[in-house]
């Protein structure tokens, strides 16, 4: 039974001692780990110990450490085997090119690995004598014109400084990507002209190469994907520190999608067919917004000119995309008189006629249609086209800042049948006062010159109010018993769109007056607001749907207003409400996209964060260093513990013990106090200048 208690208590004091060792012996394994397996696995041979040389070793020193072994396999002496001619040749070809060993030596670009490989697989098996030299096709010394816009370290601070977006491609004149990239590329820059700057650097150019390239943990500058690669500085972005990788595939819608999603935050464009256009485009664009559609023989995404286009007009037009079908171009006729592809397709209010445009186009030519296009015919009264269309108080005409007196024409309503037709009545009333020829026909004997010379000057404007989204701008303006008929949600069947015109009127003097604007305080927080510039006064039409009679009556109205003195009544109007939101391609643009920091892109730079570390030879030693420190700091701390349970143990001495040693202390302290107040003696201390007399012969005897 002692024997087995013995045996227990051994085994479980060495399981506690394993225990308490458990760390330091975690870090001596990992580093153990690490040295043995994964910095011979991250630092393997490179082409210079192939060789036998030293790193860096010059090209004279590579083409004679090579003409070593080129001597013995001549003369018989060795033979060697088909992998190890092949590494020794092909690290002989790629250090004694100029362009390919600057590439190596700087950046680690290895380039010609994948037709190395290639060629072990053609010549396995066969004897090295055998074998077809060169291994390797020569850089071509002919740079041609592929280069184009380079950038060196003198201009690339002046070029960093626009306010474009710039976009680099990193290449070298010894790289064959980069020579079969050159005509992609080259596209891509006719894609990104005029929304981003581009530009290439040369790796020849070192200090600007080092300053765009990735850093390993020890400092060596690389490129992961190796070339040509391809950086983008985002707006607003000044150094490496926020710039953005491409790590796609090198093609130029990939590439160029890229660049306009993550860097630009451009919306994408999305292509539809016949069957999908009804109800996944017309039928969920906004109904104030023109609609556009591109017709593509083609199929490539849209260009990024075409995305900034998207999103510059985003609030009056919405694009998509068609992919053109010869089997489909009956349809399109049919539908949007369309012939044949490319072509861009208009479409404005309800009923009117489509505008078409064939033809390729270019970037210039497109945003100038755009900008004749982005209105409907009748224009909708929104937050955002109410300074524009001059039917704000807060604004002017679009006569300009000089005109006093000025006039639009609302017609407010939910929408509706009866809405529509009111607005395909009043696109014709604005088509005949903009075509002043037409008021000498039969049909017109009302005066109508007041209004249409007011349409020529600028001086009226035509517009509709949806009733529903702007219930409390409509109220404001159609104030009566039946108004609930026409503004806010629908309460019954009945929607009774309603026009009326408002006259706006700034006074000169009161506009250069400085009003003195006094903050609000706890005193007098009821105090009015800050009313309008412009006087309004508003004229209900209660007439019928007749053009004449419509036409008849704003002409009135335009001439009291600019004749009779009327009241200047100003007053604050309601804000518009803006119909949407942000656009969700614009929601955490700067969070998400600009910086390229979602969420699989951080999980991503963690893992390449990780392997990037795992290939720094210090962790080995530090690995190393931190399990001694720490055994030395448990084995301390485990022997003091050991010491302190050791003196704990032995038995307590009894109290008159302690009492007695007490005692002996103080009689010494009184034995050592009495001596310092004794006489000194002749014995007590030896004289000065004494001497010792030696002994005579006599006494001896």
């Amino acid at each position: 039974m002692a024997r087995v208690s013995s045996g227990g208590a051994a085994s479980s004091s060495m399981a506690s001692t394993l225990k308490a060792y458990s760390i330091p012996l975690i870090m001596f394994s990992a580093a153990m780990f690490f040295q043995i397996f994964v910095i011979p696995y991250s630092f393997p041979l490179n082409h210079y110990d192939v060789l036998g040389i030293k790193r860096y070793s010059t090209v004279e020193e590579v083409a004679e450490a090579y003409e070593k072994f080129s001597s013995k396999w001549n003369s018989g002496t060795e033979v060697p085997e088909t992998n190890n001619f092949l590494k020794i040749r092909y690290a002989f070809e790629l250090l004694t090119d100029p362009l390919w060993k600057r590439d190596y030596d700087i950046f680690v670009i290895d380039e010609q690995i994948s037709a190395f490989e290639n060629v072990k697989k053609q010549y396995s098996g066969v004897s090295f004598s055998g074998i077809n030299l060169p291994l390797l096709n020569a850089a071509s010394s002919d740079h041609g014109d592929y280069a184009f816009n380079v950038i060196t370290s003198n201009d690339f601070h002046s070029v960093l400084e626009k306010t474009e977006p710039l976009l680099i491609q990193i290449y070298s004149f010894g790289s064959n990507s980069s020579r079969q990239f050159s005509n992609s590329w080259k596209r891509i820059g006719t894609f990104l002209e005029g929304v981003a700057n581009i530009g290439m650097v040369e790796l020849g150019d070192v200090g600007l190469a080092t300053y765009l390239a990735e850093k390993k943990p020890t400092g060596q500058p690389f490129f992961r994907n190796g070339l040509p690669s391809l950086v983008a500085f985002p707006p607003g972005c000044r150094t490496s520190d926020c710039l953005v990788r491409y790590e796609g595939e090198f093609s130029v819608d990939a590439v160029t999608d890229w660049f306009a999603t993550a860097i630009l935050n451009l919306p994408r464009i999305p292509y539809y067919s016949k069957e999908s256009l009804g109800h996944g485009f017309l039928a969920k664009s906004s109904p104030w917004k023109v609609k556009v559609i591109v017709f593509s023989r083609t199929g490539q995404r849209a260009t990024p000119f075409l995305r900034q286009a998207a999103k510059n007009y985003w609030a009056h037009a919405s694009l998509a995309f068609i992919l053109w079908q010869e089997e489909d171009s009956s349809f399109w006729w049919n539908t949007f008189e369309v012939e044949s592809a490319p072509a861009i397709v208009f479409l404005k209010d309800p009923g009117v006629k489509p505008v078409v445009y064939h033809g390729y186009f270019n970037n210039s030519w497109f945003v100038n249609i755009m900008e004749q296009n982005k209105q409907q015919e009748l224009p909708q009264l929104r937050s955002v086209t109410s300074m524009e269309l001059g039917c704000d108080a807060r604004g002017y005409s679009r006569a300009g800042y000089d005109t006093m007196t000025w006039y639009c024409v609302i017609l407010a309503g939910r929408q509706s049948l009866e809405l529509n037709k009111m607005r395909e009545t009043m696109r014709r009333v604005q088509e005949i006062l903009s075509n002043a020829g037409e008021l000498n026909g039969a049909d017109y004997q009302q005066p109508s010159e007041p209004s249409a010379i007011a349409r020529k000057d600028k001086r009226l404007t035509f517009t509709w109010l949806d009733g529903e989204a702007q219930k409390q701008y409509c109220f404001f303006y159609i104030h009566s018993e039946d108004s609930y008929d026409t503004c806010g949600p629908r309460r019954d069947v009945a929607d009774v769109p309603q026009l009326f015109i408002v006259r706006y009127k700034r006074n000169a003097t009161l506009d250069n007056l400085k009003v003195e604007r006094r903050p609000k305080g706890i005193w007098n927080p009821f105090q009015e607001e800050d009313v309008d510039p412009a006087s309004q006064l508003v004229a209900r039409y209660n007439g019928s749907g007749e053009i004449p009679e419509i036409i008849k009556w704003i002409s009135q109205i335009i001439k009291d207003g600019d004749s009779r003195d009327l009241p200047f009544f100003r007053t604050k109007t309601p804000q518009l409400v803006p119909e949407d939101g942000d656009p969700i391609w614009s929601k955490g643009a700067e969070s998400i996209l600009h910086s390229s920091k979602g969420l699989k892109h951080r999980i991503r730079s963690i893992i390449i964060g990780i392997y990037d570390h795992l290939g720094d030879p210090r962790i080995g030693p530090m690995l190393l260093l931190g399990s001694l420190m720490s055994f030395a700091s448990i084995w301390l701390k485990r022997s003091q513990a050991t010491t302190h349970q050791s003196q704990s143990n032995q038995p307590s001495q009894p109290s008159n013990m302690v009492e007695d040693q007490k005692t002996k202390r103080n009689r010494r302290k009184t034995v050592s106090s009495q001596d310092r107040h004794r006489p000194t003696s002749i014995t007590d201390m030896e004289p000065k200048d004494s001497y010792q007399m030696p002994l005579s012969d006599s006494d001896s005897d």
